[in-house]
């Protein structure tokens, strides 16, 4: 007994290995003839060795591509002697032959060349394989269509409706969007997420069998889509109402600081409120910038820059004007940080008695509730030969952050001009304006006056040279057009379409590296850029010292601060 069994077990072992071993040693034996044409390709002869298959799936294929053919109808009459298979037979065997010899053709080319079939063949093959690296979001879009397929059904439902169809779109759509959720890309979806879109795609079957009225569908989903296109528009609207609002605001740190100043000021005795070398105010002979401005700390910052990078610190002049509520404060901060070398000179606005009796009843007739643009401050830059009787040249700067050391910018060749300025008419770049984004040129007297293809430029960071500007009477040209303007549309709101047509061609172009623009908002302005730069200026709403600025420019403003100051410690201003 047990030696049976033991024979059944070896006969048993004995058919499992010729199982095994007779496709192995038969599969070696084709691939004898295999001749590898290199490291990594492939085989030069399998078209021959695995011919009889090849033309078995292209007689498949074209089987399937023109698909059965119809016999041709053939009408016999009373003593016909022809085949009725005659014609069908003859049809089908040409037809064969013109296929095996194209298939011939083809096959001898690639016996010729099989380094071209073999590339055809990898091209291909990376292009299937690079398809679904482009279509990363299929799903994704799917499954939001599906959502506002079935919000559309649910619409066309009564307003009454507790159906258990309803009850089931609506815990299709919270389940789609749950596990959805912030993807953005298929690989972010997990498996139960198309699981539950295949269940939704069910529903939605279910849906369409019930609710046929295509018409009523369509007019659901085209009112669906004007109610989000109402809704996005009023959300940028809000949204850009918000970021100017924000733009304008003051932080609170900022009011703490003003507070604390202004009382450290009024506690000192008069001897202790006046600044040194008082006597530079007037010498032409020095390097003068006006800077207009009622943020404290924004002024702290451009005298700072500007020393810390200047050749000669000791021949900078710098002339402050702010307003009277922030005057004070001003005034100590610079008592408390004095600028080194250079001098400084801290004025009101206020004190320029002519400009409140001439001037202040016409800007605030300008149409617009932003006090930037009707602020008094803002427009002193056109009163600059009335404000500083004694200078023949001086630099205009608006929120300007030095990079370089500027002593050269004196040297500028003015050209008679009276206005020097970096040109921002280059298409492309991210301060890029046209006239005609500010002026309305549908006015023939704008149309005449002016041309809408010239070039513009930044009104930041500008050299005037007074005495042509006292000679050629520019603020009276000024008023006039602020006069117009209010008369009639001409001009948006601000300082900058006046600033054109006030020295309209009398302005001569700087170096662009003088002046890099476009910090304050989303401009894409790039570091190299912003590092060749003399001057960085952020203009635009989203300011380095609000919240709402943009982080990546952030620094080239807070390497200026002292954040370990005890006055802003106090009053917690941070980075």
């Amino acid at each position: 007994m047990k030696q049976s069994w033991r024979w059944k077990r070896i006969a048993i072992l004995y058919l499992l290995s010729l199982s095994v071993f007779c496709p192995l040693i038969l599969l070696s034996e084709r691939l004898k003839h295999v001749v590898f044409l290199g490291k990594k390709e492939f085989v030069e002869d399998l078209p021959s060795i695995y011919r009889r298959d090849g033309e078995t799936l292209s007689v498949v294929e074209t089987e399937e591509d023109e698909g059965l053919k119809e016999p041709d109808l053939v009408v016999y009459r009373d003593g016909s002697k022809e085949n009725p298979n005659s014609n069908i037979s003859s049809g089908f065997t040409a037809d064969l032959l013109g296929k095996n010899g194209t298939e011939h053709k083809v096959k001898e080319e690639n016996k010729q060349n099989p380094q071209k079939n073999y590339l055809t063949k990898v091209q291909h093959d990376q292009s299937v394989r690079s398809q679904p690296q482009r279509v990363t979001d299929e799903k994704i879009k799917q499954i939001r269509d599906q959502v506002i397929r079935a919000k559309a059904y649910l619409n066309l439902a009564p307003p009454s409706s507790n159906s258990h169809l309803v009850k089931e779109l609506r815990l299709r759509i919270k389940e789609l969007e749950r596990a959805v959720g912030e993807a953005t890309k298929d690989s972010d979806l997990s498996r139960s997420a198309l699981q539950r879109m295949r269940t939704m795609e069910a529903s939605l079957s279910k849906a369409s069998h019930i609710y046929t009225d295509c018409s009523a569908l369509v007019s659901k989903l085209r009112a669906m889509t004007n109610r989000v296109e109402e809704q996005v528009r009023a959300q940028k609207s809000q949204a850009t109402y918000l970021v100017d609002l924000a733009g304008r605001t003051t932080p609170k740190g900022f009011h703490c600081l003003t507070m604390r100043l202004t009382a450290e000021y009024f506690a000192l005795q008069p001897e202790e409120q006046n600044f040194p070398n008082q006597e530079k105010l007037n010498d032409g002979n020095l390097y003068h910038y006006a800077v207009f401005s009622d943020n404290v700390l924004a002024c702290a910052v451009v005298v700072k820059s500007t020393i810390s990078n200047a050749m000669d610190p000791e021949k900078i002049v710098f002339h402050v004007v702010t307003d009277s509520l922030n005057h004070p404060a001003m005034l100590m901060w610079f008592l408390l940080n004095p600028p080194g070398e250079a001098t400084i000179q801290i004025q009101s606005v206020e004190k320029f008695e002519w400009l409140a009796a001439k001037y202040n009843s016409t800007l605030k007739k300008q149409n617009s509730h932003d006090s930037r643009y009707t602020s008094a401050l803002n427009h002193l830059r056109f009163y600059l030969p009335d404000v500083f009787l004694n200078l023949i040249r001086l630099c205009s700067l608006i929120m300007m952050w030095w990079c370089r050391d500027l002593s050269r910018l004196w040297s500028v060749d003015m050209k008679s001009k009276v206005n020097g300025a970096v040109e921002t008419c280059q298409e492309g770049e991210p301060s890029f304006h046209r006239m005609d984004m500010f002026i309305n040129f549908s006015d023939p007297m704008v149309a005449e006056r002016f041309d809408a293809k010239t070039c513009t430029w930044a009104f930041g960071m500008n050299l005037f040279d007074l005495h042509e500007w006292r000679r050629q009477n520019l603020t009276a040209v000024y008023h006039k057009y602020l006069q117009m303007g209010l008369e009639n549309p001409l001009w948006k709101a601000g300082s900058l379409p006046l600033g054109w047509v006030t020295f309209y061609k009398r302005t001569v172009a700087l170096d662009r590296r003088w002046h890099a623009l476009g910090l304050g908002y989303e401009s894409g302005v790039g570091r190299s850029q912003i590092e060749r730069a003399a001057v960085i200026q952020y203009d635009g709403v989203m300011k380095p010292w609000l919240e709402i600025g943009i982080s990546k420019y952030k620094g080239y403003w807070s390497k200026h601060l002292n954040y370990d100051h005890p006055l802003l410690q106090q009053c917690n201003i941070h980075e």
